[in-house]
């Protein structure tokens, strides 16, 4: 038995059709046996083994608070007025920061989105300043990091990019297209069967130590510790 079963993406479909209090009050305990405890069984058995590849990334299963993202959306500067979100989020956040703007691993779990991410998203501009400046300082471990054959065969980076180089920073630079970069951020696409079967916490495990190079080199490049 997996930790996640086809009952979750069941859920997720049916929250997707019926996205109102209503129906999600009557299903609460549908929500919670179906999709929040798997969740959160998930990431305690996460931990002891995503210590063993950096002792710097938390993985907390507590229910309000911890890895795992609230179901309940923030609507209040959207015009979308759903409440509740169709996906599962779980984020294994770096502990010197624990926002999602922080070098992390993410697992997201949507009915036809299943991935795994490793970076960081939308760092604030000193932070992404630091990074570009390592990618120049550094362009051989980057190009290990981010490009070598064995991680692209899995990841690919993720990001939308600036129209032009970053100001500061080369625009002939041989690295200009992952200076232009966002994102820091590569995404392993999984699928639902992936996440359903018995072996998906050692997949997602495999995943974050294929991911180590790439995230030792952001912590190294923000002067955290990997």
């Amino acid at each position: 038995m997996g930790y996640f079963s086809p009952e979750l993406f069941t859920f997720l479909r049916q929250l997707k059709r019926n996205n109102d209090r209503d129906w999600f009050n009557k299903n609460k305990e549908r929500y919670i046996e179906e999709v929040q405890q798997p969740a959160l069984d998930f990431v305690a058995s996460v931990a002891p083994g995503l210590r063993k590849i950096s002792p710097n990334f938390i993985a907390d299963p507590r229910p309000v608070g911890g890895s795992m993202f609230r179901i309940y959306r923030d609507t209040r500067f959207s015009k979308d007025k759903t409440p509740y979100k169709t996906h599962v989020g779980i984020s294994f956040g770096h502990r010197s920061r624990k926002d999602v703007h922080s070098p992390g691993f993410y697992l997201h779990l949507e009915p036809g989105e299943v991935f795994l991410g490793a970076g960081i998203w939308h760092p604030d501009s000193k932070s992404a300043t630091a990074i570009r400046q390592a990618i120049v300082d550094k362009s051989a471990a980057w190009k290990k990091a981010a490009h070598a054959a064995a991680f692209t065969k899995s990841f690919r980076l993720s990001s939308e990019s600036l129209a032009r180089a970053p100001r500061g920073f080369d625009p002939d630079h041989p690295l200009v297209d992952d200076l232009r970069l966002k994102d820091f951020i590569a995404i392993r696409e999984l699928d639902e069967k992936t996440a359903t079967s018995a072996r998906f916490l050692d997949t997602f495990l495999g995943s974050c130590r294929e991911a180590a190079p790439l995230m030792r080199f952001l912590c190294d490049a923000l002067g955290v510790a990997y």
